[in-house]
């Protein structure tokens, strides 16, 4: 069996994951450790809940250990991930050693995360894009920064923090480490490594579009009238906790809200709670005060709790990759896991999205099908080819009708138009004689009667 002996890390480190109870690496862990130990840049993916924290957190804190001048920076796309990230560094290091942390997120208090840096000069740095580059202005942040993480980069992307990002990556050193980690690889993130990774080493654990092998999936069609229903009746399936996904802030608080009316424990957690209330909302779950939490997809990356028994997509979401995302909270670290789907007529379009992403072979082949379905026949194509001439004599016939057709249409017209003028000749000269004769305060004379004494 592999063990983090394997590593030849530092003494008080080995002593601590083994106090942790870690003894057999993680495939990621495995294959990015060494590479990360040696100095090399590294562009990682690998499926939700496979241990990627550990896979750049040991090597950050062996660095910081063997280089006593330097300091490393951790940047995550949400708060939730950054204090799990926090959390863990915490458990490794255990006791207040020679490496200090802070955590900069936005929510906590600006004055004292300024306060933090400059009287305790922490060596590990964690933190989200936004709240990074408000401590910018102080040049000397990142000056002595070699050893930079990249977390969840494809959600960074997402949330539109290109920006912050490449403002932070102007502040470090060019002679530096960089490791970027993404449960997701598309092309635009492979380009963006060329960017900030030099010459990196790529390392892909498993299928980024697959879920865990270890969770089991159902599919429940429903409808939309009885969906909160079906929804408890999945619930009372189980006896473990819960996490049900919903689209909007404001059906997590609704859902939530109706739940404990009937006596089932729960809490919501979305962006619109403060810090501190999503702390202890996570905190309570983690404790197992209450059975379901319900969320939308802020909690989808953010939340690192293990034997959640079951995944719930009461709404299912509106990206195809956060599927993958969202059923990966169960099954961690290679446990068993379930994920409940309620599908509704309005679901089924997302769902076939979702499923074009899982199996993209399958779906070809149906596309291809259906493309040679479609496909004009070949006797119909011969069928007109034999009958040029017919099609011919056809077409001269009707041809001759249409411009004969066209010729009586012309001649219509044109007589149409000569008894227009005609009338409107006539109406000109009418109100020509009534303005005049209203100069001449004379009583207007009827038209009619004095063309009839002209021509008679």
């Amino acid at each position: 069996m592999t063990t983090f002996s394997m590593f030849n890390l530092p003494e008080n480190l080995q002593r601590a994951i083994d106090k942790l109870g870690f003894k057999e690496p993680t495939p990621i862990q495995k294959a990015s450790i060494p590479l990360a130990l040696s100095g090399k840049d590294i562009l990682g993916s690998a499926q939700t809940g496979t241990g990627k924290t550990g896979a750049f957190i040991i090597p950050a804190i062996t660095h910081l250990l063997n280089n006593k001048s330097d300091t490393v920076l951790v940047i995550t796309p949400t708060r939730e991930i950054a204090t799990q990230v926090s959390n863990f560094v915490r458990q490794i290091l255990n006791t207040k050693g020679s490496i200090k942390t802070v955590l900069l997120i936005g929510g906590n208090s600006k004055s004292l995360q300024a306060q933090e840096l400059k009287n305790n000069h922490p060596r590990l740095m964690i933190g989200t894009p936004g709240r990074i580059n408000d401590f910018l202005r102080d040049q000397s942040l990142l000056k002595n920064t070699k050893f930079v993480v990249l977390d969840e980069i494809d959600r960074m992307l997402d949330m539109g923090f290109s920006v912050q990002i490449d403002e932070i990556v102007k502040h470090l050193p060019e002679k530096r480490q960089t490791l970027m980690f993404s449960a997701t690889l598309p092309d635009e993130i492979v380009k963006l490594s060329k960017k900030y990774l030099n010459n990196p080493e790529r390392i892909a654990i498993g299928s980024t579009t697959t879920p865990i092998a270890n969770i089991e999936t159902k599919n429940i069609d429903c409808e939309i009238a009885n969906k909160f229903e079906t929804f408890v009746e999945v619930i009372k399936e189980y006896n473990g906790q819960l996490i049900a996904f919903v689209k909007t802030k404001h059906n997590a608080d609704k859902i939530a809200k109706k739940l404990k009316d009937i006596e089932i424990k729960a809490q919501s957690l979305h962006g619109d709670l403060r810090q501190t209330k999503r702390e202890k909302v996570i905190k309570e779950f983690r404790e197992g005060k209450f059975k379901v939490l319900v969320g939308t997809d802020v909690a989808a990356r953010g939340i690192d709790i293990p034997n959640i028994e079951c995944v719930i997509n009461h709404d299912l979401p509106g990206q195809p990759e956060d599927y993958i995302h969202r059923i990966g909270r169960t099954a961690r670290a290679g446990a068993k896991g379930n994920a409940v789907n309620l599908i509704t007529t309005l679901d089924k379009k997302n769902w076939k999205e979702i499923q074009k992403l899982i199996n993209p072979e399958e779906f070809k082949q149906e596309d291809d099908s259906e493309l040679k379905e479609k496909s004009p026949k070949k006797s119909r194509r011969s069928r007109n080819r034999g009958s040029k001439k017919s099609f011919t004599k056809k077409t001269e016939t009707s041809f001759k009708k249409e411009f004969s057709g066209k010729k009586q249409d012309e001649h219509k017209s044109e007589s149409h138009k000569k008894s227009f003028s005609r009338k409107n000749k006539f109406r000109n000269k009418k109100k020509l004689f009534s303005k005049d004769s209203r100069k001449q305060n004379k009583p207007q004379k009827n038209y009619q009667s004095l063309r009839i004494k002209k021509t008679g």
